[in-house]
C-alpha cells in the first residue's frame, strides 16, 4: 500500500476511530498517527493497545502537521473540537468525521473551519454494539459503506484523495445531500436503535416478568433487539437530539404502520399479516444479496460443537 497521508490526527479513540487506527497501521496508510482524546484513562489504554504514534490530551495539539484529521466523537461534541483545531490545522488538511447525523454536524462544524482545510463530512456504517478503544477491530469497514456529505465548493481532488483512503479500508464509497442521508440513516439505524432501547426497557419494566426469565428465554427475537440497545448510550442520546426531525418523522410513520398492523392482528385478518410478512422476508433477502450480511442460520452464530471451538 502506497502512503497516502504523512500524519493522521484521530480525535477519538473508541470503536470507529481505533477500527481506522488498526487498518492505517496494518496497510502502512500513513507515516505517523496521533491519538487524543480527553480521557486521560482511554489515552493511555490507546497507547497500551499501540493505536498510534504519539498520544496527545489536546486535540489542538494533535491536529498540528497532520494532513488528515478524522473527528470520531459523539456529534453533540462535534462542534465544540472543531472549535478546538480550527487554529492549529495545516492549510491543505482534510478534516472529516464519521458522525452518524450529518445536517447538524456540519451546521457545528463549518462555521470553524478555516478557508485553506479541506471540510469534508463522512459516515462509516460500520460497527457494533461495543464502544470505547478495545472495540476496534482490523478489517470493520470491508465491504461496508462510508457516505460523503460534502458542502459546496469542496474541491473535488480532496474528495478522491479520501475516498481512496476509506476504500483502502475495504468500504464503498457513497456521496448524499446531508438532509437526505439524515432522513435514510433515521430509517435504516435510528429507528431500529430506538425501538430496541424501547422494546428492551419495556421488557424490564413488565413486573410480570423476572429478570431471570427475560435472560433465560432471549435465545428468540428479544436477543437481538438486546444487542442494539446495548450501544454507546451517549452516543445515541446525541443521535436523538441531532437528527430529530427525521427520527420524529419516521417515528410517525412508524406508529401509523403499527397501528395497520394492531387492526390486522384484532380483526384476524390474516391476508395482511402474510403479505406484510412476505413482503418483509424479501427486504432481509436483498440485504443478504447485497453483501450487508450473511445467509447462515441464526446470523451465523455457533452451535453445538461449533459453539465449543470458538
Amino acid at each position: 500500500m502506497t502512503i497516502q497521508f504523512d500524519r493522521i490526527a484521530l480525535i477519538g479513540i473508541g470503536l470507529i476511530g481505533s477500527s481506522i487506527a488498526y487498518d492505517v497501521k496494518r496497510l502502512g496508510i500513513a507515516k505517523e498517527v496521533v491519538v487524543s482524546t480527553r480521557s486521560a484513562e482511554t489515552l493511555k489504554r490507546a497507547q497500551e493497545l499501540g493505536l498510534g504514534d504519539r498520544y496527545v490530551p489536546s486535540a489542538a495539539e494533535a491536529v498540528k502537521g497532520a494532513d488528515l484529521v478524522i473527528v470520531s466523537v459523539p456529534v453533540g461534541a462535534s462542534g465544540s473540537v472543531a472549535k478546538e483545531i480550527a487554529g492549529t490545522l495545516m492549510p491543505g488538511a482534510i478534516v472529516t468525521d464519521v458522525g452518524s447525523t450529518k445536517a447538524s454536524v456540519i451546521a457545528q462544524m463549518q462555521p470553524h473551519m478555516p478557508e485553506n482545510v479541506h471540510f469534508i463530512p463522512g459516515h462509516p456504517l460500520a460497527g457494533t454494539e461495543k464502544s470505547g478503544p478495545d472495540a476496534g477491530f482490523p478489517g470493520l469497514f470491508e465491504q461496508r459503506w462510508c457516505i460523503f456529505t460534502p458542502v459546496a465548493d469542496t474541491d473535488p481532488a480532496a474528495i478522491a484523495k479520501l475516498r481512496a483512503f476509506w476504500e483502502a479500508l475495504g468500504a464503498r464509497v457513497d456521496e448524499m445531500d446531508p438532509e437526505h442521508h439524515d432522513k435514510v440513516l433515521a430509517i435504516v439505524s435510528h429507528l431500529p436503535h430506538i425501538i430496541a432501547y424501547n422494546i428492551v426497557g419495556t421488557a424490564d419494566d413488565l413486573e410480570t416478568v423476572t429478570e431471570s426469565e427475560v435472560i433465560k428465554y432471549s435465545a428468540s427475537g428479544f436477543r437481538d433487539f438486546t444487542r442494539l440497545a446495548a450501544s454507546d448510550p451517549t452516543m445515541w442520546r446525541d443521535v436523538c437530539l441531532h437528527n430529530k426531525d427525521a427520527i420524529l418523522e419516521m417515528l410517525a410513520r412508524f406508529s401509523e404502520d403499527l397501528a395497520y398492523l394492531q387492526r390486522a392482528i384484532r380483526w384476524g385478518e390474516g391476508d395482511k399479516l402474510f403479505e406484510l410478512f412476505t413482503r418483509t422476508r424479501t427486504i432481509r433477502r436483498s440485504i443478504i444479496q447485497a453483501g450487508q450480511d450473511v445467509d447462515a442460520p441464526d446470523f451465523g452464530r455457533p452451535h453445538g460443537q461449533d459453539q465449543k471451538k470458538s
